[in-house]
């Protein structure tokens, strides 16, 4: 798949989220790459076989606070493209992995943890095309 046709996923991936989500993602950059960096495997302790399909880097907002200063720099979602190919087999599948990755990534921006984005991603619905 071509960057710009995933990108183009990525965007309706974020644009299929309500309103009341989609609000909050002012401060929230969405980068597609083809796959992370050492640094940040390192930092999450992967090992070298070990695929990542998105990482989210940035303080969630349960943890900002309203008196605090402000972060200067934008909380970011990446999107690792190669590990979501890599992981599957149709055009379908990769929509699919791709809005469930998003998803998961903005849900870290909430402060959701890993069983209650799990239950998330099982429930939601998206216009397959």
């Amino acid at each position: 798949m071509t960057r710009a046709a995933f990108e183009k996923i990525v965007e309706e991936a974020i644009t299929s989220l309500p309103e009341e989500f989609r609000e909050h993602l002012d401060n929230v950059v969405v980068q597609v790459e083809d796959r992370a960096s050492c640094k940040q495997r390192e930092a999450l302790g992967l090992e070298p076989h070990e695929d990542l399909f998105g990482l989210y880097e940035g303080v969630s907002l349960t943890r900002k606070s309203v008196d605090g200063p402000e972060v200067p720099r934008p909380d970011r979602v990446w999107v690792f493209q190669e590990a979501i190919e890599r992981a599957c087999t149709s055009r379908k599948q990769m929509i699919r992995e791709i809005q469930d990755t998003v998803v998961h990534e903005i849900g870290h921006h909430f402060g959701l943890e890993e069983d209650e984005l799990e239950a998330i991603e099982d429930e939601y619905e998206y216009d397959d095309e």
